[in-house]
């Protein structure tokens, strides 16, 4: 199986190195004796979100801002395509999503100034910069992150975890002071396998429910230390036994092990998205957000193209191209789009001028940000670079207003002052603006 890089060479292994095993490497049960028990605040709107994380930071250029007045050094290789939206331009690749971009809003304009992949992951993925520098492979956590937010706000529903990243955690995609309990829970198997199979999500193939009863009793049976009730003990063998409890119910639960039977779809929709493991696993978020999953992320590693970036994306975005593509349209004909916002974007764009490598570099100053559904009013672009892709130049907008706008769209308040447990004050985002023309 290849392993995505970026140009730090850092992989999932050396995430592991850094001491996040237990929130990404481990199975349910181990997601769930960090998660704990969600707090079941006010649940808000009905709405989701699968965020689609292009890590390493996706190229406006050869996606959704193509410059083809430009000088061939930056225009690049790719000429763009109408799309179905007279005067919305894509660039050559992007075929499935131009026949759909009626139902899609596009941001030219978000910009900030963190051009490394720790720094732009962070504020991306949290509408918070770092406090102090960091190097360009970093995992920091300065902030939660959008979805561990979404999981403290929103809570379990439906009995299953209220955030996923599949296949693995985005190195600034958990919950800082938030506590554990609300990280996400990872899904590392490729749901393209004919033998997929979430492990922890139901019993081991040897063994049936009835002995996992006998199991389950015989520990109970064995186990005899006392237990202090109260709350503010924070007595961490009770807490053990809530979160076995927790594993047990799910892996018991018919309800809970059907969101993962992606081989029960309809050979017709396998193959819509795509048989590859991105193609399926947004195929898994389709059936995740129906079972009441708030915040999904599906992490696609790969993007970082200083090098030869032509002949990679021209691999590289035509699955990517239609599995986004089949998602939304899946949604809307399933009713889902107006509740699911489905969001596709990386940590910055790319540099104007293709390197001596054939590649481009990163480029915070621009970046493209594909929005759909949540009542996203489609078939507009919002914002503008400049005619050589240098910059945004109209519309300027933050990573503050871009989390703003998610949070909003959930329903949740991100002029919320959070306390950390020192008792210190936190802002959700410091800028509680959204994209006004996202709204609605």
């Amino acid at each position: 199986m290849s392993r995505s890089r970026n140009c730090e060479g850092t992989t999932r292994r050396d995430c592991l190195k850094l001491g996040l095993t237990s929130l990404i490497g481990g199975g349910l049960v181990d997601a769930l004796r960090l998660r704990g028990q969600s707090a079941m605040s006010s649940p808000g709107r009905p709405t989701s979100c699968i965020l689609v994380w292009m890590d390493g930071g996706p190229s406006h250029y050869e996606t959704f801002d193509p410059k083809p007045d430009a000088p061939a050094e930056i225009r690049g290789d790719y000429d763009p395509i109408a799309t179905s939206v007279p005067g919305m331009h894509f660039s050559k690749h992007m075929t499935e999503m131009a026949k759909i971009a009626d139902r899609l809003a596009v941001v030219r304009s978000i910009q900030h100034n963190q051009g490394n992949h720790g720094a732009g992951n962070h504020y991306m993925m949290t509408g918070a910069p770092t406090r102090i520098p960091v190097g360009c492979g970093a995992f920091v956590s300065f902030h939660p992150s959008l979805g561990s937010v979404t999981a403290y706000e929103r809570g379990t529903q439906g009995g299953l975890p209220p955030y996923f990243s599949i296949p693995r955690m985005s190195r600034s995609g958990g919950p800082n002071f938030l506590g554990a309990r609300y990280a996400p829970f990872v899904v590392p198997d490729d749901p393209n396998r004919d033998n997929f199979r979430v492990r922890d999500v139901s019993p081991p193939r040897d063994l049936d429910l009835g002995r996992f009863d006998n199991r389950k009793d015989l520990r109970a049976q064995l186990d005899r230390l006392e237990r202090i009730s109260h709350e503010a003990a924070g007595d961490p063998v009770r807490s053990l036994d809530e979160y076995y409890e927790q594993g047990y119910d799910l892996m018991s639960s018919r309800d809970a092990q059907r969101a993962f039977e992606v081989q029960a779809e309809p050979d017709a929709i396998r193959d819509l998205y795509g048989r590859n493991r991105f193609g399926q696993s947004c195929l898994l978020a389709r059936r995740l957000v129906e079972a009441g999953v708030p915040f999904i992320t599906l992490y696609e590693g790969g993007w970082d193209h200083h090098v030869e970036i032509f002949d990679a994306l021209d691999k590289k975005l035509p699955p990517f191209d239609r599995a986004l593509a089949a998602l939304i349209l899946d949604l809307e004909q399933r009713g889902l789009l107006e509740s699911t916002l489905v969001i596709a974007l990386g940590e910055f764009g790319r540099t104007p001028k293709i390197n001596g490598r054939g590649g481009r570099d990163h480029w915070s100053n621009a970046m493209s940000v594909v929005f759909a559904g949540c009542g996203t009013p489609g078939g507009q672009v919002v914002g503008a670079t400049d005619a050589r892709g240098y910059a945004a130049v109209d519309r300027i907008l933050s990573p503050e207003n871009f989390a703003s706008t998610v949070y909003r769209k959930l329903g949740i308040d991100p002029n919320t002052i959070y306390y950390t447990p020192q008792g210190r004050p936190a802002h959700l985002v410091s800028d509680p603006n959204p994209i006004a023309e996202l709204m609605g």
